[in-house]
């Protein structure tokens, strides 16, 4: 077992932070919160995720780019780390040299469950990510097979859910046609 330091930390000494282990930790009111490695179900998920938005930005030429596993700030002394994000090229120019932690909201972040993280994908990240301005948010849980859109109205996030062969419609790719049995399709071997 590590041992996770117990000492506060600001959002500055987050984005320098190294204890060598070669653990994630996300930072929540300056302490630090160790991130469990995704399993492999998830890891498919996520990659067929970016390969799929990867391919609808080539597509449509957008100027935008997916990221994994890629921070941001939600607060003062918070810092989550997102499953997949899509951001501008110009909010990655800015952080070329630096730390993958935004500090601007992406466009969209996704994030996939797993048994330990259904409280924090649904409850505290759903908060966090409506507070900064995250315009669209999908929660994608294997457990459940569901994906849920989050979309941001007013200061808060009106929900969709979408089963099976639903297509899941978003604002930000409002041409993409895909479906929740196959985002969780892509988490089989």
């Amino acid at each position: 077992m590590v041992a996770t330091p117990v000492t506060k930390l600001t959002f500055e000494e987050y984005l320098t932070y190294d204890d060598g282990s070669g653990f994630h930790y996300e930072l929540v009111d300056g302490r630090l919160e160790l991130m469990n490695p995704p399993t492999i179900e998830h890891f498919l998920i996520s990659k067929f995720l970016e390969q799929t938005l990867d391919a609808e930005i080539a597509r449509l030429s957008l100027p935008w780019l997916t990221f994994r596993e890629t921070g941001m700030r939600t607060g003062r002394n918070k810092s989550r780390l997102t499953d997949l994000c899509v951001v501008t090229q110009e909010q990655a120019r800015d952080l070329l040299k630096a730390s993958a932690v935004f500090e601007t909201p992406p466009l969209l972040v996704i994030e996939v469950v797993s048994p330990d993280s259904i409280k924090r994908d649904y409850r505290h990240k759903r908060s966090e990510y409506a507070a900064v301005g995250v315009p669209e948010y999908w929660i994608v849980d294997p457990l459940e097979l569901k994906v849920t859109v989050l979309l941001l109205e007013e200061g808060f996030y009106e929900e969709t859910v979408f089963t099976a062969d639903q297509k899941i419609v978003s604002q930000t790719f409002p041409e993409l046609a895909i479906a929740p049995h196959q985002i969780f399709a892509a988490g089989n071997l």
